[in-house]
């Protein structure tokens, strides 16, 4: 099973994934970025890694490699805002036989530009800009996120509370 946490930057999916992690038994923690990281270093850095077709089919096939390994749950933190990219994705994991959870950690815009702003996480600090940047396309992707997705509004509570209900929902 895979429990995909989306959202925008700020939104607490990896601070809540951790929390799942911690708590379900025999799951881990899958950041398909890194699946991300590995193409920018094969293909070159020119463009959001997600644009690039293997990402979409590597994430898929490392999943399932994954899970047919060790089995139990893969919690996800990864914003995904394309539909079609998202599409893909979901179509490639139903193929495989891989139940999918979809939740859309959803807060309003002061609060994620309170969270980017006060994010002490130096990596995060970096990206700053990169992610109030994409608050506009996030909430161009709100109507078909809500529709796919479990909306879970994480205003003003702690990601141990947003972990119970993603729980309490599974």
């Amino acid at each position: 099973m895979i429990l995909w946490l989306n959202g925008t930057f700020g939104a607490g999916k990896t601070t809540t994934a951790k929390e799942l992690t911690s708590r379900i038994p025999e799951s881990r923690l899958f950041d398909p970025e890194q699946v991300g990281y590995m193409l920018w270093h094969v293909l070159g850095q020119p463009r959001e890694f997600q644009d690039f077709p293997p990402w979409r089919g590597l994430v898929v096939e490392t999943a399932r490699q994954v899970l047919d390994h060790v089995g139990g749950t893969l919690v996800v933190p990864q914003t995904v805002l394309n539909e079609r990219y998202w599409h893909e994705i979901h179509t490639g994991l139903a193929k495989a036989d891989i139940p999918v959870r979809h939740y859309l950690l959803h807060t309003d815009d002061a609060t994620l530009v309170h969270r980017i702003e006060t994010d002490t996480d130096p990596e995060a600090a970096g990206a700053r800009q990169w992610r109030l940047d994409h608050l506009t396309d996030y909430n161009q992707a709100l109507p078909w996120l809500r529709e796919q997705a479990e909306t879970i509004d994480t205003t003003g509570i702690p990601p141990s509370q947003v972990a119970d209900l993603i729980e309490g929902s599974c």
